[in-house]
This record gives structure tokens, sequence and C-alpha cells, in this order.
């Protein structure tokens, strides 16, 4: 059973950092892209971050020189690295896996989400 886990979030004042961390099991993803979507209420999930399998790395407008992602494929995880957090930066945070990179929620496998909730 492939299973991509996040953690790390949590609550935090603006202008505060964050690292999300996810891991998976079940398979292996070196091979694949990597990347990091966001909800928040009432909204649709939209894109935040990805990575190729190259180390290739892609960002929203919004979250450009913010927030970082990165790679271990030894450990088989994918890190958002989120510094700057602004209140609008709150929502529940998925991580994805897929067999290509791709700016959109199309992606094969999907994580169960953490919260991350910035206040003003």
């Amino acid at each position: 059973q492939v299973l991509l886990v996040e953690s790390g979030g949590g609550l935090v004042q603006a202008g505060g950092s964050l690292r999300l961390s996810c891991a998976a099991s079940g398979r292996t993803f070196s091979g694949y892209a990597r990347g990091w979507f966001r909800q928040a209420p009432g909204k649709e999930r939209e894109f935040v971050a990805a990575i190729s399998w190259s180390g290739t790395t892609y960002y929203a407008d919004s979250v450009k020189g913010r927030f970082t992602i990165s790679r271990d494929n030894a450990k088989n995880t994918v890190y958002l690295q989120m510094n700057s957090l602004k209140p609008e930066d709150t929502a529940v945070y998925y991580c994805a896996a897929h067999t290509a990179v791709v700016l959109t929620a199309r992606y094969d496998y999907w994580g169960q989400g953490t919260q991350v909730t910035v206040s003003s």
C-alpha cells in the first residue's frame, strides 16, 4: 500500500516559518515528480510547489521567494520550507506524487493533509 504522510504543520504567527515533510512508503518515488498543494476553506485546491525527479523546481507566484521545495530520495521524502508566512497561507497542505511535473491537481498519489494556520 502506497502512503504519503505529511507532518510539520501547526500554528505560527505571521512572519514565522514552518517546515513540512512528506514521507512516502510502499514504493520508491525517486523517479517521480513531487508536489505540494493547499486548500483553504471554501476554496479549490491550488498548486504551491513541485520538484521534478531531477530537482527542477516550480512555484506558484504567491509563494515564490518565500517557500522552498526540496527532496531527499534516499529517505523517499519531500520537504516544503515556508518562510515569511502570511495569514493568507492558512490552509490544509497536501503532498502528492506523479510520474511527471504538472501544475494542476492531476497527481496519482496524495497524502492526507496537514493544517497550517498563520495568525496575524
